[in-house]
């Protein structure tokens, strides 16, 4: 089994823990995090690390609001040395024009079940699958309906880690009890639509869905199909 690892989640982490203490030291506490995480606890000897890049076609489909415009915190200091650090030490690699999030959801879908989802990022739930959240040590599979069921939970919502908006008032326990009489695809896409309306549908989507292959664009599906997108 092959750990994909969210590169981007792990060098925050570090950053912020490590933001009083050396270059030097804020490498030591990377390698032996990542080590103990994938060897350790996870007991694998494969893994591939993914970093965003500088740009994101999500930057452009936004209209609402500016996606991942409510991050005005400042950048830890380390931040940009821990990435190159996993880009040499490492072999990380880094999305143009597309999320670490894209990639590793790209790969999760070659591997299948050959592989882990190494990350504490709630997204990733909508990807079929093994995870890993290395916070609450949780090993967990998601299967094709789950991660589905998810991404519709997201678009009506929406994302505040990612400015994504969604409907005023709806948290995941009502947008659960919205879709729990679904059973398509095609039906869950109908309450999505009825409650968000065609244009916001779609932005959401476009922004949430998480690339299963390359290129790959979020698109309603076919009345009465039962098949995620694009396939």
């Amino acid at each position: 089994m092959i750990a994909l690892v969210d590169g981007d989640v792990m060098c925050y982490r570090i950053a912020f823990s490590c933001k009083d203490d050396s270059e030097s030291q804020a490498i030591t506490t990377m390698a032996n995090f990542l080590e103990d995480i994938l060897m350790n606890q996870l007991g694998l000897e494969s893994w591939e690390v993914f970093l965003t890049g500088k740009t994101n076609y999500r930057k452009d489909i936004a209209i609402t609001a500016p996606y991942k415009g409510n991050r005005t915190q400042e950048k830890p200091a380390h931040l940009e040395m821990l990435r190159n650090y996993l880009v040499t030490a490492w072999n990380a690699t880094m999305s143009i024009d597309e999320e670490a999030d894209d990639l590793i959801a790209i790969r999760a879908t070659e591997l299948q079940d050959d592989c882990i989802i190494v990350s504490v990022d709630k997204d990733f739930n909508q990807v079929a699958g093994w995870h890993y959240n290395f916070v609450k040590q949780d090993k967990y599979y998601v299967s094709e309906e789950q991660g589905l069921r998810f991404f519709y939970k997201q678009m009506l919502m929406g994302d505040r880690a990612d400015n994504i908006v969604g409907i005023k008032g709806i948290g995941e326990v009502k947008a659960t009890k919205m879709l729990a009489k679904a059973q398509t695809e095609s039906e869950m896409l109908a309450v999505c639509l009825e409650a968000l309306g065609e244009e916001r549908l779609k932005e959401n989507g476009l922004l949430l869905w998480l690339r299963r292959f390359p290129d790959q664009m979020w698109f309603p599906p076919v009345s009465g199909s039962e098949v995620v997108n694009g396939q």
